[in-house]
Order: structure tokens, then C-alpha cells, then sequence
């Protein structure tokens, strides 16, 4: 997951490499937080939400509200979604 963020973001550099792994482990834990309990690093939805979220948390985004309103949409398909949580029905 590490190295297609990175791409991403378009850092070529090992400058802000501990940046990209601290958002990464950021995201991940906000998603837990999140009720998300499935977060393998190889789903391409958990990789394009974590994505996401760096974008918008790395340096001076473009258009800050748009990536926000896309990661907060994104995590909310995840908590609706079948096999992203442990939710049950009682």
C-alpha cells in the first residue's frame, strides 16, 4: 500500500517517507474507529479510501473540501458494505 500512495501523491523522494507511512497507519486507524474491521492493505477499496484520506492530509491539497467530502463518502460505503464490518443483526 506504502509505495501506490506514494505514487499518488506523486513523491519520488524518501524525504517524507515516515509522513506517508504516519497518514497511512492515520487512515487506517480512522477507519477502525469507523467500525471498518477489514483492512488488508491488498483490497483496492481500502487502498483507494487510505489514498484518499493522505491526499487530503498531505501538504497543501488543491481542493481540500472535495477530497474530505470524497474520503467521508468513501468511508461511509465501507460501514454499509457486507464484509467491511462486524456488525450484526440481532
Amino acid at each position: 500500500m506504502f509505495d501506490k500512495v506514494k505514487l499518488a501523491l506523486r513523491i519520488t523522494s524518501t524525504a517524507f517517507d515516515e509522513e506517508i507511512q504516519d497518514l497511512i497507519a492515520a487512515a487506517l486507524a480512522d477507519l477502525g474507529i469507523a467500525g471498518v474491521t477489514t483492512l488488508q492493505e491488498t483490497d483496492p477499496l481500502i487502498i483507494r479510501v487510505v489514498t484518499t484520506y493522505c491526499k487530503l492530509h498531505f501538504g497543501v491539497p488543491d481542493d481540500p473540501d472535495r477530497l474530505k467530502a470524497s474520503y467521508d463518502e468513501q468511508k461511509a460505503q465501507l460501514q454499509m458494505a457486507t464484509g467491511y464490518t462486524d456488525w450484526r443483526e440481532n
